[in-house]
């Protein structure tokens, strides 16, 4: 009783990490407990509820995940979404704060079992693809300089589940080491030991823009790969992802099939990954404990399939915040999972606006009564 009188039920949180550590699952199981969690979320998570209520969702009414309110991304940089007190989690990961100057969204973590069975579940199988470890170089601040950073902390875990003795980071708070990382890329073209260089697709950028200025590219060993997460929005320059993975594979001699883009965000406890970009776009998907539907953001319902919607994710991970979360992505549902088309513009973004408007007035209703 005393876990759950906080907001943390130890009960559930086991059942989840059972239920991501299986091989997989069938509609009906997914459904359970996707209903579970969102009577817990309603329970204890008082703007969650206070929305689902004037929507007329309940755990009464609710029968299905697709059902389940889809909560704004922009809600989480207004509201505090967790069903625990933000002072007992273990850790909040901060958004870059890109879209809206300093407002940056929180998500709050009471602890990081979840999040990390998650990660290193889903990295295993779709990244590292049958190797145990491998050499790595990451091309990202470290946990200690981005404490609040979602990806400093999915890079760490790849680091030190996956990675050798020799994996190391390549930037530091002085930049990218550019000198030790070319020694590092030298000696394993030599010793034919397949490398692997992780980072955020802007930390590519820079990279490939100070190898060219030098003069230098690479042939690394078969069975090399690149993963670059996050794009360019914000950045100093933008690039055509086209032209991006025609240089990422010039520069270091990897198949465009084994450049790897994942996408995540830091309002969601899962990743997706795609199966590399030798053609774009790449379909991403998604492990069994995370479920994605394309929805119209007027209407609230779900786009025909083949047509192009905004993506809302129900992400079983999320156990302590919300698990369906729509964002501003633009995509399009594929038999193997969906395309990722930018993000929403027009119509489709004054949808997102008007959704995350409704979402606080529904919130901060109660509170204000």
């Amino acid at each position: 009783m005393q876990a759950k009188a906080s907001g943390l039920d130890d009960a559930l949180v086991a059942d989840l990490l059972a239920f991501i550590a299986q091989p997989g699952s069938t509609d009906d199981a997914f459904n359970a407990l996707a209903l579970r969690l969102f009577a817990h979320q309603f329970q204890h998570n008082a703007p969650f509820q206070r929305y689902c209520q004037q929507r007329g969702r309940t755990p009464r009414t609710v029968k299905n995940w697709r059902d389940i309110p889809a909560v704004p991304i922009n809600a989480f940089k207004d509201l505090t979404l967790s069903c625990v007190p933000p002072d007992a989690c273990e850790r909040v990961f901060m958004t870059s704060g890109t879209t809206r100057g300093d407002v940056k969204g929180r998500h709050y973590h009471p602890h990081l079992q979840v999040y990390d069975l998650s990660m290193t579940r889903n990295f295993r199988q779709r990244f590292m693809a049958g190797a145990e470890r491998m050499r790595m170089g990451l091309l990202f601040p470290d946990e200690q300089l981005m404490p609040n950073s979602s990806l400093a902390h999915y890079l760490a875990l790849a680091l030190h589940a996956f990675g050798t003795p020799e994996s190391r980071y390549f930037m530091d708070q002085d930049g990218l080491q550019l000198e030790d990382l070319c020694e590092t890329l030298r000696q394993v073209q030599r010793s034919g030991e397949p490398f692997a260089l992780l980072g955020a697709s802007y930390s590519f950028v820079h990279l490939m823009d100070a190898l060219q200025a030098a003069g230098l590219q690479f042939q690394l060993p078969a069975g090399s790969r690149l993963l670059d997460t996050g794009g360019f929005k914000g950045q100093s320059r933008e690039m055509d992802m086209e032209a991006f993975y025609v240089q990422l594979s010039a520069t270091f001699g990897v198949p465009r099939s084994q450049c790897i883009n994942m996408y995540g965000m830091t309002e969601l406890s899962t990743q997706f990954y795609d199966d590399g970009n030798a053609v774009l776009p790449s379909p991403k998907s998604g492990p069994h404990w995370i479920r994605s539907r394309l929805l119209d953001p007027l209407s609230g319902q779900e786009a025909p399939f083949g047509e192009r919607g905004i993506l809302a994710h129900c992400d079983l991970g999320n156990f302590n915040s919300v698990t369906t979360i729509l964002t501003e992505d633009v995509g399009v549902a594929v038999d193997d999972g969906f395309l990722l088309l930018g993000r929403a513009q027009g119509a489709q973004a004054k949808g997102c606006s008007i959704a995350v408007d409704d979402f606080l007035r529904a919130a901060q209703s109660g509170a204000a009564a």
